[in-house]
């Protein structure tokens, strides 16, 4: 089995000249010295560090593709032909009551004031990146429109070219970041919410503070880490100008822009960009309990926690102690991962994957459910895409999970809508979409659905990426239903982990779901006689 490439991928923009590569290494088998590229150890020759980073950084999106040995697609999911759980109280279950559009797929989370969720999925975090900057209003809009939540990311604050602090440091006025929080706000339906997650360098700042107090903010969420890496969150910038600023506010910057030699490196046009990174966080029991308290002690009525693909000992300790702490939402992020920002090689080989990871997850909390505690309520992610991986996501870990965290397939479908808003204004429409029409009513299958909830008056003003970001959210939605109602669940929380079956015996190991052979035997026997 091929589980990685080492030495090219799509990502880095390189590639091997040789058709036999060694497997280990990613070299060719034959290196030529007189070779002109495009090896990653040919570029990282002469550009060095830059390829550590997928490229081109601020315009593209990169997740790992290494092939694990076990994945979600090593589950099927389970269907029936009798029974129906979930449906409302008092209604019979028939043909004409269980019905696939009858299925309810709204989720909620929460200790105990709940926020509902039209559909059980929502944003990763969307942050200080270029990326989530330049798009925010299609990825703001396009999530409250379909009523899932919106986190946005760290150190938004932070980057924010027009920040102010005060003479302790704390942030005074961040514009970028009330344009985030207001889009959103304004188009919010009632279901889910927006809410801002936290590092190290937020903490300093004081962000907690600042968007309670000024914007009245319910939810605050911490970070331990994420599927992507083990480092903190990096971004990069085009200017010495800039990142002799960032420097100043405390940020990690490198190369050192303060450095007279990458300063004459910079000018020679050698060194084109530096990086902003964010530092490591470092995490104890009680230290989590205090800051949890003091953010309660700010006024915030639920506290989240984003915790990476980090191993079985903090995973542990992410559960144990977020039950304890009361914590309103633990999202659990494997590996591979990536939205383009993270380290190529860090995407590809670091941390548990999540199959394994989730597994685990289960397991644990079931361990405490069995002990008499509460786990928290677990929200899944690392590489969901599509409706029968959500399904899996809340049937591995049922009854805890509520939701999936998706990070590029809730990012793509805005970038698309924003491309057919340039491509009708220039005229130039592609055939995959010109084919269903060459008006915006006539593309979107949901436009008149968008229109609708906001209005006739307001539709204007919607931008095209947060429309492509409702008709994805109701294609999961559809096809959400469509899978549960054939597995006979007929709202979210019905949703278990007998709905699955192990497509190989290593994956039942794993998981702990029966092999498909083994699936539901028991019964099948009782049947026979």
């Amino acid at each position: 089995m091929n589980l990685s490439r080492p030495n090219s991928n799509d990502a880095t923009r390189t590639a091997n000249r040789s058709r036999s590569v060694v497997p280990m290494s990613g070299l060719c088998s034959r290196c030529i010295d007189t070779c002109t590229g495009n090896c990653e150890v040919f570029k990282a020759s002469f550009r060095g560090r830059e390829l550590i980073y997928p490229g081109p950084f601020g315009d593209i999106t990169a997740g790992g593709d290494k092939d694990y040995p076990i994945d979600y697609s090593h589950l099927n999911i389970q269907g029936y032909a009798l029974g129906a759980k979930g449906l409302p109280e008092g209604v019979e279950a028939n043909p004409d009551t269980a019905t696939f559009p009858s299925v309810n797929t709204e989720t909620e989370y929460g200790w105990d004031k709940k926020v509902k969720m039209r559909v059980p999925i929502f944003t990763g975090a969307l942050g200080s990146t270029e990326i989530a900057r330049k798009n925010w209003e299609h990825f703001a809009v396009g999530a409250a429109i379909s009523g899932v939540t919106l986190v946005c990311g760290e150190n938004v604050c932070g980057i924010d070219p027009a920040l102010e602090r005060g003479p302790d440091g704390k942030v005074t006025s961040a514009p970028d970041m009330d344009r985030r929080i207001e889009i959103y706000r304004r188009y919010h339906q009632g279901y889910g919410e927006i809410l801002v997650q936290m590092n190290v360098e937020d903490t300093r700042l004081g962000v907690a503070e600042y968007v309670n107090r000024k914007h009245g903010l319910d939810t605050i969420e911490l970070k331990w880490g994420q599927g992507a890496k083990c480092i903190g969150g990096e971004i990069k910038v085009g200017s010495l100008e800039r990142a002799l600023e960032l420097q100043r506010r405390g940020y990690i910057v490198t190369p050192d822009p303060s450095d007279p030699i990458n300063q004459v490196a910079f000018q020679d046009g050698a060194i084109k960009e530096f990086e902003r990174h964010s530092r490591l966080g470092f995490i104890d029991e009680e230290g989590f309990y205090a800051e949890v308290q003091r953010l309660r002690g700010i006024g915030y009525q639920r506290i989240t926690l984003k915790t990476g693909a980090y191993g079985l000992r903090e995973l542990a300790m992410a559960i144990k102690w977020s039950s304890k702490a009361k914590i309103d939402l633990l999202t659990i992020d494997g590996a591979p991962g990536g939205t383009g920002m993270s380290p190529w090689r860090m995407m590809q080989e670091w941390g548990m994957p999540s199959l394994y990871l989730h597994a685990a997850a289960y397991e644990f909390c079931k361990k405490l459910a069995d002990n008499g505690e509460r786990p928290p309520d677990i929200a899944f992610a690392g590489g969901f895409s599509s409706e029968d991986g959500v399904f899996k996501a809340l049937a591995m870990g049922a009854p805890f999970t509520r939701a999936v965290c998706m990070g590029r397939a809730l990012m793509i479908p805005g970038f698309v809508g924003r491309n057919i808003s340039n491509w009708l204004e220039d005229g130039k429409l592609p055939n995959t979409v010109g084919q269903f029409g060459s008006t915006v009513e006539e593309i979107f299958v949901n436009y008149e659905d968008v229109k609708n909830l906001v209005g006739s008056d307001e539709i204007k003003n919607i931008p095209l990426g947060a429309i492509g970001i409702y008709s994805y959210s109701e294609k999961i939605r559809v096809g959400l239903q469509q899978l549960m109602a054939g597995s006979r669940n007929f709202s979210v929380p019905a949703i278990s982990r007998k709905d699955l079956m192990s497509l190989t015996e290593e994956c039942a190991k794993v998981t702990g779901i029966p092999y498909l052979m083994n699936a539901y035997r028991e019964e099948a026997m009782a049947i026979l006689g």
